[in-house]
Parts: structure tokens; C-alpha cells; sequence
């Protein structure tokens, strides 16, 4: 049964609300009752998960300034009903704790929510629509910035600079690929960045070019610098508002915790994820705009910066931030054929994917991120990104002992049976 916006707003909210009712203890989780004081909301009518194996399921749930008061049948519940009580009938819909994302990149998500919405476009026609219509609020020489798109969803050619001239003249275009990994330029852009048939591609990075040499617009990986070194900088006040802008969207998907890997990307500066823990994520818990809780990963090159933050404040700085590690790369995206394969991408022979960081110094820096007590990230998805990363896992432990260290390996897609095997025989 459909439910109005208000309401399916309402029961948003209640997802996320319902999660803080798995932090009291199972003998108190159904009766937990503040003296004198009645329920903003009741949830009535609904089918509540409880994780409580005594009681799996309850009809009803009471709620006061984000707490839950009481679970159980509704007539036990009425009685936190005031005068000014909210009660939201769910007609038997569920509600549940809190999901948990495990993976994303929070503020830059909350600016992409701002910009030329391209997820879901399933035509060449439809895509350069989209941008179309974003030209016509923007000033010659403004920035359209945008993402999202999926080549696969079309067919699977790749746009090209040639979309986007006609109807972007006099405005610099730039949108990435929904996995990050890519984007496309329009002409001006690659003008404005210095990008011809004679630019060289950057380790770690591709210019996608024609048979004749000339750049499509498409950048990949570390070549996706050249563009971000002139796309005009975001300010303190976009980030922050990105950061309220994804937890909004993130809470009213029932999503109240998340893993923000940050923006940092080999050939990036590592300063932009620690001005964005600096100046946003204080700041919003400084100003109690926090939503829902974070575990932030830095950049690796930074690990003994991270090591010094939480040596002196621990690693939960409140309820809503804690620290997690740091994360690195090893290959590129599936998707934008730059995920490193021992066997080369069909239709393109010449293919294995890119190794985007230096193995002796992602050694190194693993290495002493780990003897520090950090918990390590590294982005690997081809069979042979995951095969360099066990090889230097297996080097970590023989250096630093074994220990309950939890290595994370980021986005493995393709994992042959022989490296699944492997990873489950490794002792950490």
C-alpha cells in the first residue's frame, strides 16, 4: 500500500528512530519508559522488528526527541499519547533498524544530489538533454558539473566531447561516470585544462583518444586530475550544505550510519578529506546539525596524521563521528575497463586494466599504518589488483604479527575461485 509523501517521510524518520531502540539492553528493550513524559510520535498498526528473539514482532512503538519509549501492542503504547502526540497509522508496513552503507563518499554524493542528475539516463538523446537544460541557467564560462551516467545502461558506447559542444559552447562541461572512475570533458573544458593530442597520460591514468590520436573527452582515473586542477573550487558552504543534503537523502532511505572512503584519489591532494573532516564534519557536530553517525576513513599517505588524531582523542571523537583508517588504491573501475586483470578486456587486447599506485610504497605505507593499530582500506577489484593485495597482505603480517586487524579490501567484483580460496586461508 502506497503511502503519502508526508507519511512515507514520517516513516522514514521512523526507520532511522527504531535503530536507537537496539542500544538498550534486551531485558528493557520493550518497556524502557521515561516518568512524565508522553511520546512525540506513535507508530501504530505496524509490523516492528525488535530483534528480540523472545518477541520478534510488535504492532506499536512510542517515540520521544529521537528515543524510543516503549515497543510492544498498541494498547500498552496509547498510553504515552498526549495531546500533542503524532500518530502515524502504517496499515502493517515494517519497520526496522537502521541500514548501515559501508561505503560511500558522502559529501561529494551530497553535491552530485545539486547538479545534472545523469543516473537512470538510458539514451544518448535523454543524456544530452539533461544537459541542455542545465545550460540555461548558467552564465558563459560557468562550470556544468554533474554524474551519475552508465554507458551499459545505453548500449555501452562511451559518450564523447562531440555530445556535449554543440549545446555547451561558451560553458566548460564536466560529469563523471556513476563509479567515479571516469568522465567526460566537453571541448572547452579540455581547452581550459591544457588537453590535446600531444598530453601525455599520467601513470595510474588514460586520455581516452581517437584512431587519429585526438582526445574523445573521456579521462580515466588519474587523468580525471587534469580537469579537477581548473574546475573552480567548492566552497566551505556548498560542502556543508552537501553534508546536510546526503543526510537527508541517506535518513530518508532508512540509512542512519554510514563509512564515508572520503574524495582522496591517487594524484589528489590529501588535504581535501582533512578540510572536509576540519570544516564540515566538526563543524556540523560543533553546531549539533549532525544526523546520523560516521566512520571516516583518510587518505594512507596521512596515516600517521590519523594515528596522532586518535591517539589524542580516541577514536570515537562523539555518538556521531568515529574513526575508522585509512584507505588507498591499487587498481581503477570495472566499469571504466581500468580494474587490473591478468587476461585483457574483451574487444581490446591491449587492455589489463591500471595499477594506479607503486607497490613499494603501498607496502611501506600499509605496512606502518597497520603497526600504528590503524584499520587499512585498499580499492582492489580485478583478479590481479586482488592478487598484488593478498601477496602485500601476507608481507604486512609476516613484518607486523598476527592480530585481530580486519584488513578491508574495497569492491572485489571478480574474484576467480582460486583467489576466493586464498582469501579464506589467510590468517590475519
Amino acid at each position: 500500500m502506497a503511502l503519502p509523501a508526508q507519511s512515507a517521510a514520517l516513516l522514514a524518520a521512523a526507520v532511522a528512530v527504531a535503530a536507537a531502540a537496539f542500544l538498550l539492553p534486551p531485558s528493557s528493550r520493550l518497556s524502557w519508559t521515561p516518568r512524565g513524559r508522553f511520546a512525540d510520535m506513535i507508530l501504530a498498526n505496524a509490523t516492528i522488528y525488535t530483534a528480540d528473539d523472545a518477541r520478534p514482532f510488535a504492532g506499536a512503538m512510542a517515540v520521544r526527541a529521537g528515543r524510543v519509549l516503549r515497543v510492544g501492542a498498541y494498547e500498552s503504547v496509547k498510553e504515552l499519547k498526549g495531546r500533542h502526540t503524532h500518530e502515524l497509522n502504517l496499515s502493517g508496513n515494517v519497520v526496522l533498524p537502521g541500514f548501515i552503507d559501508s561505503h560511500v563518499h558522502f559529501i561529494d554524493g551530497g553535491l552530485q544530489l545539486a547538479r545534472v542528475p545523469l543516473r537512470g539516463v538510458r539514451s544518448r538523446e535523454d543524456f544530452i538533454s539533461r544537459v541542455k537544460e542545465a545550460t540555461r541557467d548558467k552564465h558563459p564560462g560557468q562550470w556544468i558539473l554533474g554524474g551519475g551516467w552508465n554507458n551499459d545502461v545505453w548500449g555501452g558506447d562511451f559518450p564523447a566531447a562531440s555530445w556535449l559542444d554543440d549545446i555547451s559552447p561558451d560553458n566548460p562541461v564536466w560529469l563523471s561516470r556513476m563509479d567515479g572512475h571516469m568522465g567526460i570533458a566537453n571541448s572547452l573544458a579540455m581547452k581550459i585544462a591544457g588537453i590535446d593530442r600531444s598530453t601525455n597520460d599520467p601513470i595510474g591514468g588514460a586520455i581516452m583518444r581517437t584512431a587519429e590520436g585526438e582526445p574523445t573527452g573521456l579521462l580515466v582515473d588519474t587523468a580525471m586530475v587534469l580537469m579537477f586542477d581548473v574546475i573552480e573550487k567548492v566552497s566551505t558552504h556548498e560542502r556543508r550544505e552537501a553534508l546536510l543534503r546526503a543526510s537527508r537523502h541517506a535518513l530518508m532511505r532508512g540509512v542512519t550510519t554510514v563509512v564515508d572512503v572520503g574524495n582522496y584519489f591517487p594524484g589528489v591532494s590529501a588535504e581535501k578529506t582533512w578540510q572536509d573532516f576540519s570544516d564540515v564534519y566538526e563543524w556540523a557536530h560543533s553546531m549539533q546539525k549532525m544526523m546520523i553517525r560516521v566512520c571516516l576513513f583518510f587518505p594512507m599517505p596521512t596515516w600517521a596524521r590519523v594515528s596522532d588524531l586518535i591517539g589524542k582523542n580516541g577514536r570515537s571523537l562523539s555518538q556521531w563521528i568515529h574513526l575508522g583508517g585509512v584507505k588507498a588504491f591499487l587498481d581503477g573501475s570495472l566499469g571504466s575497463s581500468s580494474a587490473l586483470f591478468h587476461e585483457p578486456y574483451e574487444g581490446d587486447p591491449g587492455n589489463y586494466g591500471l595499477q594506479v599506485t607503486d607497490m613499494d610504497s603501498l607496502l611501506n605505507r600499509t605496512s606502518e599504518s597497520d603497526k600504528s593499530g590503524l584499520q587499512v582500506a585498499i580499492h582492489a577489484i580485478g583478479d590481479k589488483a586482488n592478487d598484488m593485495l593478498l601477496d602485500m597482505v601476507d608481507k604486512v603480517v609476516d613484518l607486523n604479527g598476527v592480530r585481530d586487524r580486519r584488513f578491508r579490501v574495497q569492491q572485489t567484483a571478480l574474484a576467480n575461485k582460486v583467489l576466493s580460496h586464498r582469501c579464506s586461508q589467510i590468517i590475519y
